[in-house]
């Protein structure tokens, strides 16, 4: 909360919760956090940011992604698992996966329902941006698949250098078969791979 530098950090990771008890409206205040300001500074950097749940909330807020999470359209706190379709491989956080590789991955929100203006979502769309949609096992990508009404099923997109990737599914709970299933380590995988590269560029040791 209180950091003010993260320059030793090649990669931070927004986790979920209800930060501040989601009083105003989720990641509203958590936006102020002092840290922000390092992880906006990481963010123009280019190193990594990846946004979990109310993470992506946060990062919606402090207007390091466009766009914002809505309640979800049933109006109910959706616990859950999801298939996600992966979008695209290029992407620092998705290059250990195949496109159109689906991920089972869970979910655990009420404010999940991702909206933006149509501009955003056409810019979205043409910049090769959204990286996972909500579908079904076998990645068709359909209403009866969207668990919280967001528009075009999008369950995870990044900024326009795709250095920032907020998601609201839960990957970090399935890393283990103890948890229920091991999908979401391709994210982590993805990401410490770019670690490793930049560790033999640079010849020093990342730091998580």
């Amino acid at each position: 909360h209180n950091e003010t530098d993260l320059s030793s950090y090649d990669c931070v990771i927004l986790p979920g919760g209800f930060s501040y008890g989601d009083h105003l409206r989720a990641g509203a205040i958590a936006r102020f956090s002092p840290v922000m300001s390092a992880v906006e500074k990481m963010a123009q950097q280019g190193k990594l940011i990846l946004g979990i749940c109310n993470g992506f909330q946060i990062l919606c807020e402090a207007g390091l992604l466009p766009g914002a999470l809505l309640p979800n359209h049933q109006l109910e706190f959706r616990c859950q698992w999801v298939h996600l379709r992966v979008e695209t491989t290029e992407c620092p956080f998705t290059s250990e996966a195949r496109e159109g590789q689906v991920l089972h991955v869970p979910i655990s929100h009420g404010e999940g329902n991702y909206f933006a203006d149509a501009e955003t979502i056409r810019h979205l769309e043409a910049e090769n941006r959204i990286i996972f949609r909500y579908s079904t096992v076998d990645g068709e990508v359909t209403d009866d698949a969207n668990p919280n009404g967001s528009l075009g099923n999008i369950a995870g997109i990044t900024n326009l250098q795709g250095n920032v990737l907020g998601m609201m599914p839960h990957p970090e709970r399935c890393c283990e078969g103890i948890m229920g299933g091991t999908d979401g380590k391709v994210i982590f995988e993805s990401i410490i791979n770019l670690a490793l590269t930049n560790f033999g560029k640079l010849g020093r040791r990342s730091t998580f």
